[in-house]
């Protein structure tokens, strides 16, 4: 697995030209997965001409492996989605991992998604009826992306698209089960990390996401 886009802003340049049928529809708006999807969903709806949101969405990391993600919460317009992984889940549970240690990790992420909320200028926005096309800088286990997806369901989306420049198997896999698309640039065959197909990775912070959001 290696190199394959420069940062997050080309990746989604190249993303959006596999998106083109998307392009004017009225319909249609882009919402990146914050934090890293967001630069990723700007470059994919600049080329596309479609409105800019954000997703909410934080995974439910196993303790002690917390890149590992047993679950995911995702927040839209007042409302907190959840999605588990249950034969992980039970996995970790027979592993000797205490359901007390799961709890807490999701009361922290809850509180992280709610502070989020406050923050961000663009992550209520109404998708009833609408073509939605979720978008993240890359799909590991999906985990984020399924609760993205369960969101954007609830909130009456019309049609719900998955798009990141990368992903491993599985993810994508598991992601076509639940969407009406799913649309990746490159499916490692060994996936080892989102971060090891992009030569400029670093992490950003809420004021870096927002910036996008409000350009």
């Amino acid at each position: 697995m290696g190199t394959r886009f420069e940062d997050r802003t080309e990746a989604g340049e190249r993303l959006a030209t596999v998106l083109a049928q998307f392009r004017e529809q009225p319909d249609a708006l882009v919402l990146g997965l914050a934090r890293g999807g967001i630069p990723v969903a700007a470059a994919v709806a600049k080329a596309l001409r479609l409105p800019l949101g954000a997703m909410l969405a934080r995974k439910l990391g196993i303790p002690g492996h917390e890149e590992t993600a047993y679950g995911a919460l995702a927040w839209m317009q007042g409302r907190t989605v959840k999605v588990v992984n249950k034969p992980l889940l039970d996995r970790v549970l027979k592993h000797g991992v205490r359901q007390e240690w799961l709890d807490e990790v999701e009361t922290r992420e809850r509180a992280e998604l709610l502070r989020r909320a406050g923050l961000y200028p663009e992550a209520g926005d109404d998708v009833a009826g609408r073509t939605v096309l979720l978008v993240d800088d890359g799909l590991a286990t999906g985990a984020t992306m399924r609760a993205a997806v369960e969101a954007a369901r609830a909130g009456g989306a019309a049609a719900v698209v998955a798009a990141a420049p990368v992903a491993s198997v599985d993810a994508e896999a598991s992601l076509e089960r639940v969407c009406d698309a799913v649309f990746c640039l490159y499916l490692p065959g060994k996936f080892r990390a989102v971060g090891s197909s992009y030569r400029h990775f670093g992490q950003l912070t809420d004021d870096d996401a927002v910036a996008f959001l409000t350009r």
